[in-house]
Protein backbone atom coordinates (compact mmCIF):
# COMPACT_ATOMS: atom_id res chain seq x y z
CA UNK A 1 0.00 0.00 0.00
CA UNK A 2 1.40 3.21 -1.19
CA UNK A 3 2.08 6.36 1.45
CA UNK A 4 -0.83 8.18 -0.04
CA UNK A 5 -3.07 5.06 0.00
CA UNK A 6 -2.26 4.73 3.81
CA UNK A 7 -2.96 8.08 4.36
CA UNK A 8 -6.17 8.42 2.78
CA UNK A 9 -7.33 5.07 4.81
CA UNK A 10 -6.60 6.80 7.96
CA UNK A 11 -8.10 9.62 7.02
CA UNK A 12 -11.25 7.76 6.62
CA UNK A 13 -10.53 6.32 9.79
CA UNK A 14 -10.48 9.31 11.69
CA UNK A 15 -13.85 10.64 9.83
CA UNK A 16 -15.94 8.04 10.90
CA UNK A 17 -14.57 8.08 14.51
CA UNK A 18 -15.99 11.70 13.98
CA UNK A 19 -19.07 11.03 12.13
CA UNK A 20 -19.83 8.41 15.37
CA UNK A 21 -19.26 11.00 18.16
CA UNK A 22 -22.12 13.95 16.32
CA UNK A 23 -24.09 10.33 16.25
CA UNK A 24 -24.07 9.95 19.57
CA UNK A 25 -24.91 13.22 20.61
CA UNK A 26 -28.09 12.76 18.45
CA UNK A 27 -30.44 11.81 21.80
CA UNK A 28 -33.57 10.97 22.17
CA UNK A 29 -34.09 11.19 26.04
CA UNK A 30 -35.83 8.08 27.81
CA UNK A 31 -34.94 5.86 30.85
CA UNK A 32 -31.62 4.56 29.04
CA UNK A 33 -31.45 7.73 26.37
CA UNK A 34 -31.91 6.75 22.44
CA UNK A 35 -28.63 7.81 20.44
CA UNK A 36 -27.87 7.52 16.48
CA UNK A 37 -24.19 5.99 18.31
CA UNK A 38 -25.07 2.88 16.73
CA UNK A 39 -25.76 3.83 13.12
CA UNK A 40 -22.43 5.82 13.28
CA UNK A 41 -20.73 2.51 14.01
CA UNK A 42 -22.83 0.70 11.80
CA UNK A 43 -22.39 2.55 8.99
CA UNK A 44 -18.53 2.95 9.40
CA UNK A 45 -18.49 -0.75 9.33
CA UNK A 46 -20.31 -0.95 6.33
CA UNK A 47 -18.40 1.71 4.31
CA UNK A 48 -14.85 1.17 5.20
CA UNK A 49 -15.10 -2.29 5.79
CA UNK A 50 -14.69 -4.56 9.61
CA UNK A 51 -10.86 -3.38 9.73
CA UNK A 52 -11.32 -0.01 9.53
CA UNK A 53 -14.85 0.63 10.85
CA UNK A 54 -13.72 -1.11 13.84
CA UNK A 55 -10.32 1.36 13.99
CA UNK A 56 -12.95 3.90 13.77
CA UNK A 57 -14.77 2.83 16.67
CA UNK A 58 -11.62 1.99 18.87
CA UNK A 59 -10.55 5.59 18.24
CA UNK A 60 -13.75 6.85 18.83
CA UNK A 61 -13.66 5.16 22.22
CA UNK A 62 -10.02 6.44 22.79
CA UNK A 63 -11.11 9.92 21.89
CA UNK A 64 -13.86 9.81 24.76
CA UNK A 65 -11.80 8.18 27.13
CA UNK A 66 -8.69 10.88 26.84
CA UNK A 67 -11.34 13.53 27.58
CA UNK A 68 -12.82 14.62 24.27
CA UNK A 69 -16.46 15.07 24.83
CA UNK A 70 -17.45 12.68 22.52
CA UNK A 71 -19.93 10.08 24.33
CA UNK A 72 -23.54 10.50 24.24
CA UNK A 73 -24.61 14.01 26.13
CA UNK A 74 -21.08 15.30 25.33
CA UNK A 75 -19.98 13.27 28.18
CA UNK A 76 -15.74 12.26 28.29
CA UNK A 77 -13.51 10.43 30.60
CA UNK A 78 -12.74 6.86 31.26
CA UNK A 79 -14.97 6.95 34.51
CA UNK A 80 -18.14 7.52 32.09
CA UNK A 81 -16.18 4.43 30.23
CA UNK A 82 -16.65 2.41 32.95
CA UNK A 83 -20.30 2.95 33.79
CA UNK A 84 -22.95 1.39 33.47
CA UNK A 85 -23.55 1.88 29.91
CA UNK A 86 -19.90 0.99 28.94
CA UNK A 87 -20.54 -2.73 27.94
CA UNK A 88 -22.11 -1.43 25.07
CA UNK A 89 -19.48 0.65 23.63
CA UNK A 90 -17.03 -2.54 24.72
CA UNK A 91 -19.77 -4.41 22.67
CA UNK A 92 -19.47 -2.24 19.91
CA UNK A 93 -15.90 -3.28 19.14
CA UNK A 94 -17.24 -6.95 19.42
CA UNK A 95 -19.27 -5.92 16.99
CA UNK A 96 -16.78 -4.70 14.54
CA UNK A 97 -14.39 -7.57 15.21
CA UNK A 98 -18.09 -10.17 14.61
CA UNK A 99 -18.62 -8.36 11.40
CA UNK A 100 -14.90 -8.64 10.31
CA UNK A 101 -14.82 -12.08 10.96
CA UNK A 102 -18.27 -12.34 8.71
CA UNK A 103 -17.24 -9.80 6.05
CA UNK A 104 -16.15 -11.33 2.72
CA UNK A 105 -14.25 -9.00 0.48
CA UNK A 106 -16.84 -8.02 -2.51
CA UNK A 107 -19.49 -9.37 -0.98
CA UNK A 108 -22.74 -7.11 -1.46
CA UNK A 109 -25.28 -8.79 -0.51
CA UNK A 110 -27.30 -6.37 2.41
CA UNK A 111 -28.69 -9.60 3.67
CA UNK A 112 -25.53 -10.71 4.81
CA UNK A 113 -24.28 -7.26 6.14
CA UNK A 114 -27.51 -6.91 7.89
CA UNK A 115 -27.10 -10.42 9.56
CA UNK A 116 -23.46 -9.50 10.56
CA UNK A 117 -24.82 -6.47 12.03
CA UNK A 118 -27.71 -7.95 13.83
CA UNK A 119 -25.17 -10.73 15.38
CA UNK A 120 -22.69 -7.84 16.52
CA UNK A 121 -25.15 -5.83 18.27
CA UNK A 122 -27.11 -9.22 19.91
CA UNK A 123 -22.68 -9.88 21.07
CA UNK A 124 -23.08 -6.16 22.19
CA UNK A 125 -26.42 -6.64 24.20
CA UNK A 126 -25.09 -9.68 25.98
CA UNK A 127 -21.84 -7.83 27.08
CA UNK A 128 -23.80 -4.40 27.75
CA UNK A 129 -26.14 -5.89 29.75
CA UNK A 130 -24.16 -8.19 31.76
CA UNK A 131 -21.46 -5.37 32.71
CA UNK A 132 -24.48 -2.91 33.58
CA UNK A 133 -25.67 -5.76 35.95
CA UNK A 134 -22.07 -5.85 37.55
CA UNK A 135 -21.37 -2.34 37.64
CA UNK A 136 -24.69 -1.83 39.32
CA UNK A 137 -23.51 -4.64 41.77
CA UNK A 138 -20.21 -3.30 42.37
CA UNK A 139 -22.48 -0.13 43.84
CA UNK A 140 -24.33 -2.18 45.72
CA UNK A 141 -27.99 -1.67 43.73
CA UNK A 142 -28.99 -5.49 42.67
CA UNK A 143 -30.31 -5.16 38.93
CA UNK A 144 -31.58 -8.36 38.13
CA UNK A 145 -30.89 -9.68 34.64
CA UNK A 146 -34.91 -9.14 33.72
CA UNK A 147 -35.11 -5.79 34.67
CA UNK A 148 -32.00 -5.23 32.83
CA UNK A 149 -33.11 -6.55 29.72
CA UNK A 150 -36.28 -4.68 30.86
CA UNK A 151 -34.05 -1.22 30.63
CA UNK A 152 -31.18 -2.18 28.67
CA UNK A 153 -32.63 -3.94 25.79
CA UNK A 154 -36.06 -4.34 25.37
CA UNK A 155 -36.72 -0.58 24.47
CA UNK A 156 -34.13 -0.72 21.82
CA UNK A 157 -34.27 -3.67 19.99
CA UNK A 158 -36.65 -2.34 17.11
CA UNK A 159 -34.72 1.37 17.01
CA UNK A 160 -31.60 -0.70 16.88
CA UNK A 161 -32.98 -2.89 14.13
CA UNK A 162 -34.37 0.22 12.15
CA UNK A 163 -30.61 1.86 12.82
CA UNK A 164 -28.90 -1.27 11.37
CA UNK A 165 -31.22 -1.02 8.19
CA UNK A 166 -30.95 2.40 7.71
CA UNK A 167 -27.02 2.00 7.97
CA UNK A 168 -26.98 -0.95 5.42
CA UNK A 169 -29.15 1.12 3.28
CA UNK A 170 -27.05 4.54 3.58
CA UNK A 171 -23.32 2.69 4.41
CA UNK A 172 -23.76 0.53 0.83
CA UNK A 173 -24.97 3.69 -1.47
CA UNK A 174 -21.76 5.98 0.55
CA UNK A 175 -19.48 3.08 -0.27
CA UNK A 176 -20.01 2.79 -3.76
CA UNK A 177 -19.70 7.01 -4.05
CA UNK A 178 -16.69 7.23 -2.45
CA UNK A 179 -13.23 6.65 -3.60
CA UNK A 180 -12.21 4.63 -0.69
CA UNK A 181 -8.83 2.26 -0.88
Amino acid sequence: MTQRLKLKSMLYVALMAVVIAICSWITVPFTVPFTMQTFGVFAALIILGGRRGTLATALYILLGCAGVPVFSGFNAGIAYALGPTGGYMIGFLLAGLCYTALEKPGEKSRLVRYMSLALGMLLCYVLGTLWFVGVYAARGTQYGLGKALTLCVLPFILPDAAKITLAVVVGSRLKRALPLV
